[in-house]
């Protein structure tokens, strides 16, 4: 009978020969247990199910020229791909601070990296928004590198129970912090027609922002269930059913990521956060000190580039990178999800 109990239930079997829900993918979300498995999904250019493949990594070491026995801070922590290969060159004697909102992913990171070697004595995570980067510097003293990649991780994009993804069917949430604020299908209920039109517009440059924006608060006034990823969707499809036929497959698929980066923006106040991010910067860094910023949206790259260069006029920053650096043709075919990614780059004085 003991043996009997002590038995790990049986794994539910998917159809077919591939899984293709995020649960089924069982492998690859064990890539201690799967490593040949899930690196065969890289190989094909996919991201494994509930991981997440770091950006321009090569291009950030070389610009930030990471030394041991310095300080600095990852502030928006996700996978902890960066910071792994951050803390490899921080040895002996340096210290790496990481922030992250996310309350799911955070801990899972933590114990992944822990498991890797890396404690509190070289690695000091935090629970919080990297806007608040002040108070990481008060504990740490000035910072002589800081890295911030913008993107949403792949972990959220790809579990349906996030609602980052219009894939497959989720709730519409859109929250990097779940236990804070209020979800996306929430803000739609309770906001004018001209501000949905507005935010659709200022966050992601919807074409069709003033007719998807009437849609959607008609369909509420009308008692309209828009709590899914999928209902959101539909709202969309039957907005732009007045478009050529062999152009709405495409015209819908883009104009719902639009929308729903829009929604996720707002929900979690990206800009507003990134502001004062960028404000709170040059002092809590040393002299010296170099700041790397990805970003993944025209809104945040703007942004980020107005913010170094108001610094580097007032001799605040000695140098800013000139152009924003793309990922190499390379890393975008292995890795798609690169393609718009920017990196800018700033030296304190």
């Amino acid at each position: 009978m003991d043996n009997e109990q002590s038995k790990p239930p049986r794994r539910i079997r998917y159809k077919g020969t591939h899984p293709k829900t995020f649960k089924e993918k069982y492998k690859e979300l064990q890539p201690e247990r799967y490593a040949a498995d899930v690196e065969k999904v890289m190989q094909k250019g996919n991201t494994p199910a509930g991981m997440h493949r770091s950006i321009c990594v090569n291009e950030l070491l070389e610009f930030l020229k990471i030394k041991p026995g310095q300080t600095g801070l990852d502030a928006t922590l996700g996978y902890g791909g960066h910071s792994l290969e951050i803390l490899k060159l921080l040895a002996p004697g340096g210290l790496l601070y990481a922030t992250d909102v996310d309350p799911f992913e955070l801990p899972r990171t933590r114990e992944r990296l822990t498991a890797l070697g890396y404690g509190p004595e070289v690695l000091q995570i935090r629970k919080m928004n990297f806007s608040g980067i002040e108070q990481i510097a008060a504990e740490a003293g000035p910072l002589n590198f800081v890295l911030a990649d913008l993107g949403v991780s792949s972990m959220q994009i790809d579990n349906p129970e996030r609602g980052f993804s219009l894939k497959v069917e989720g709730p519409l949430d859109l929250r990097l912090n779940p236990k804070s604020g209020k979800p996306a299908s929430l803000l739609i209920k309770t906001i004018t027609r001209q501000k949905l039109e507005q935010l659709l517009t200022e966050n992601s440059d919807e074409p069709y922002a003033e007719k998807i924006a009437e849609a959607l608060t008609t369909a509420i006034n009308k008692g309209i269930a828009i709590e899914t990823t999928a209902q959101f969707k539909e709202i969309i499809k039957q907005t732009l059913d007045f478009l050529p036929l062999d152009e709405q497959t495409e015209t819908i698929k883009k104009t719902c990521q639009r929308c729903f980066q829009a929604l996720r923006i707002e929900v979690n106040d990206e800009f507003g956060a990134l502001e004062k991010f960028l404000e709170k910067l040059p002092t809590a860094l040393a002299a010296g000190g170099r700041v790397a910023i990805l970003s993944f949206h025209s809104g945040e790259d703007r942004r980020v580039k107005k913010s170094f260069q108001h610094f580097f006029r007032q001799g605040i920053y000695s140098e800013i990178t000139p152009d924003p650096i793309r990922p190499s043709v390379e890393e975008i075919s292995s890795n798609p999800r690169a393609r718009s990614a920017k990196l800018r780059w700033a030296i304190k004085a």
